[in-house]
């Protein structure tokens, strides 16, 4: 049986300061269903859990480079090139997370294997996936 998930568990550093960054877990979900979605939860000291979603072609391409606009911003380390920074804005504030490269790109590669980048609507009919967009848009409206 092929699973339709992938799930795992990274450590990373919040930055609170130059001097000083807070280790969390943080918990990582892809599924086949939502093909270019990656769901990190955060586990906070003394919060509850905090859930963003992540484009998986931009934390690829965050682990070489420069990547993202808007809301979300993903790149290499300057300090330190075995780790990627991942800058998150709200209205509440900025955070800053630093992860360790090598633990991302593993994960991502395991999603590759579930759904290969480019692929992600092979073996879906087309026209459903139009119909479920728009019917999105429809019930948004």
């Amino acid at each position: 049986m092929q699973h339709s998930t992938v799930q795992d568990h990274l450590v990373m550093n919040l930055v609170v300061s130059h001097e000083l960054s807070l280790r969390i877990m943080v918990d990582a979900a892809y599924e086949a269903g939502d093909p270019y979605a990656v769901r990190f939860t955060f586990h906070l000291p003394g919060n509850a859990p905090v859930t963003w979603f992540f484009a998986r072609e931009l934390l690829l391409d965050g682990i070489g480079g420069p990547a993202g606009e808007g809301d979300v911003h993903v790149r290499p380390d300057d300090a330190d090139p075995t780790e990627v920074r991942v800058v998150l804005r709200s209205p509440d504030g900025d955070a800053v997370l630093r992860a360790p490269a090598a633990s991302l790109a593993a994960f991502l590669a395991r999603t590759d294997r579930l759904v290969p980048v480019g692929r992600e609507l092979d073996g879906r009919e087309l026209d459903a996936e139009l119909a479920n967009i728009l019917r999105g848009r429809e019930n948004a409206g």
